[in-house]
């Protein structure tokens, strides 16, 4: 039995879990709560122990054992760090998504470590709450792995300013497994023998809903909500009915330190405690310490995601040569720089560059300027756009290549060096920009439509080529008042699409909560939809020996052009395989 190290960034997910306020009681009472806590275990004014979040979603943590494929006789929670982004309710639906991280080599003899990240929100989308677990897999390690790195919280040298002695009870584990946890080390004599001990142990989780009891109750009294981070290293078991010292040093305002000694014995069982408290912050999506090349920002959807970027935290590459709707001219500096100018008198941080997107040299310096400027690349929206509209039998060659050139040939010449940057640091986020005249059609816009339908099939293969390196792609087709649409939309219409309102879908796409990669959305209005290129589940014709007729094709084209149950396929091979098995 080995670790399976291919299920590192393999996505776990989503994993729901629907809860009543008994289930919340029920947690409380499992950690020690009783009558001097009467609002963690009485239904009216209830209040939830905030601990309760990681036993909530116990199922998750399950599945990143197995995708791991630890051994189940050598594995121990060996730490948890919980993040609320809100208050838990007293009841609710959870829909929790993650992934393993990291795998981490101790030695043949000492094992190794597997790290799972999650994200847990309400079944409306609301984040509440974030967990980082790291598993012992005892019996795993020699696999050649890297070394885990060494993490040690400082303690202060003086006396704690809280010391809270507890006293879980000979069968408390009993109660508390009944909150998810029901592996057997932590009920089954002889199970627990097998695995190295002399009896069932407690769960550390349990002794963790101990330590939260002890530092609310000294911390923020009657004010669970307010806990925002609970860090801790489970270091050795704790066998049940032995009593608890929960050591509390407070550092600054809103944050200390904790650790959980085993007042039996003088061992400390949970060490490196970092507990913060306080207003919890809002749940914004920031964009601190990322680098975002725009092209095309000098006015419209690009100035509106350059603005919205950097106010959360981005630094800007501003790129806009400055020249006609239609490319012409030879481009100017003033569109970009006013840009730079609003976002650096707003306390941001942005830089102008002027280069063609058009030319393989514009493509490199525009990513020069933002390495030399920043140091890295992680974002890039290529929104760079020019527009020469002709029916299609007045569609000159130059009017074809100028238009493909700029939207397709510029989205190549900039995401080209950007992606190399992106591949060495393992993350990137890049957006292309297709358009509604692309998916649908629009007369007189054939080499527009051919341009922004081919930055669709760019994105499916660069999202395969990048999904190893946390590089995900996806597309907007943006409905928005800008120079390209002031006379192709009409003047009431324009009125109302605001590029403000295409913004949050691309930001979103540009940020580290995005998980997904090749989707297409529409956005415009305060309106988003996906859209998608599906396959009708068809009919087979034949035996698959002999050639149809085109009479069977005539006489089954209903069949044939069915979409009802289509089915999406992520790359070429999927949407081979079916065809290959089709007579199976």
């Amino acid at each position: 039995m080995a670790l399976n190290l291919d299920a590192i960034g393999r996505k776990i997910g989503p994993v729901t879990k629907e809860y009543g306020w008994k289930d919340a009681v029920l947690y409380a009472l499992g950690v020690g709560a009783g009558f001097d806590e009467l609002e963690f275990v009485y239904e009216k004014d209830l209040k939830v122990v905030p601990s309760f979040a990681i036993a909530v979603v116990f199922e998750f943590l399950s599945h990143i054992a197995s995708g791991a494929n630890i051994n189940l006789a050598g594995i121990l929670h060996g730490e948890q760090d919980l993040t609320m982004h809100a208050p838990l309710p007293v009841e609710g639906k959870l829909v929790t998504s993650g992934k393993i991280t990291h795998m981490y080599d101790l030695g043949k003899d000492k094992g190794a470590v597997v790290v799972g990240e999650s994200t847990t929100c309400d079944d409306k989308g609301r984040r509440l709450f974030s967990s980082t677990i790291r598993l012992m897999a005892r019996l795993d390690g020699g696999f050649n792995g890297e070394a885990s790195p060494k993490v040690k919280i400082g303690f202060p040298d003086r006396a704690p300013d809280f010391e809270i002695e507890d006293h879980p009870s000979a069968d408390q584990p009993l109660i508390y497994r009944l909150s998810g946890d029901i592996f057997q080390l932590h009920v089954d004599p002889e199970f627990a023998k097998m695995a190295g001990f002399e009896k069932p142990i407690m769960h550390g989780l349990c002794t963790h809903g101990f330590a939260c009891r002890a530092l609310v109750k000294s911390l923020i009294p009657g004010e669970p909500e307010r806990m925002h981070r609970l860090n801790c290293r489970f270091s050795r078991p704790l066998y049940p009915g032995d009593p608890v010292k929960i050591q509390i040093w407070k550092t600054q305002e809103g944050k200390a330190v904790w650790k959980v000694i085993n007042a039996k014995t003088g061992e400390t069982v949970i060490n490196n405690g970092v507990f913060e408290y306080g207003d919890i912050p809002k749940d914004e999506i920031r964009f601190d310490g990322r680098v975002a090349i725009i092209t095309g920002a000098g006015g419209g959807l690009g100035k509106a995601y350059a603005l919205e970027l950097a106010r959360r935290g981005a630094k800007i590459v501003v790129n806009d040569l400055g020249g006609a709707r239609d490319g012409s001219g030879e481009g100017s500096a003033t569109p970009a720089q006013k840009v730079v100018d609003e976002i650096t008198a707003a306390g941001g941080e942005a830089v102008a560059n002027y280069d063609n997107v058009a030319t393989p040299r514009g493509g490199e310096n525009i990513v020069k300027t933002a390495l030399d400027a920043f140091g890295t690349v992680d974002i890039v929206i290529n929104n760079a756009g020019i527009l020469r509209d002709k029916s299609f039998m007045k569609m000159e060659p130059e009017h074809w290549k100028a238009v493909l050139d700029v939207h397709l040939n510029g989205a190549y010449h900039v995401t080209k060096p950007a992606f190399a940057v992106m591949r060495e640091k393992g993350y990137g986020r890049i957006i292309m920009t297709t358009s509604a005249a692309g998916l649908y059609g629009n007369f007189g816009q054939t080499n527009y439509s051919a341009a922004k339908m081919g930055l669709a099939g760019f994105m499916n293969t660069l999202k395969l080529e990048g999904k190893k390196y946390n590089i995900l792609v996806n597309t907007v087709a943006p409905l928005a008042a800008s120079r390209l649409t002031e006379d192709v939309l009409p003047e009431e219409l324009l009125e109302k699409v605001k590029p403000e309102f295409v913004a949050p879908m691309v930001l979103f796409l540009a940020s580290d909560r995005c998980e997904v990669s090749g989707r297409i959305y529409n956005a415009g209005m305060g309106c988003f939809n996906r859209a998608a290129v599906v396959t009708g589940p068809g009919t087979t014709l034949g035996d698959g020996t002999e050639e149809p007729a085109i009479e069977d094709i005539a006489a089954n084209l209903s069949k044939i052009a069915a979409i009802k149950n289509g089915k999406e396929y992520f790359e070429l091979n999927e949407a081979v395989a079916d065809v290959i098995n089709a007579f199976s």
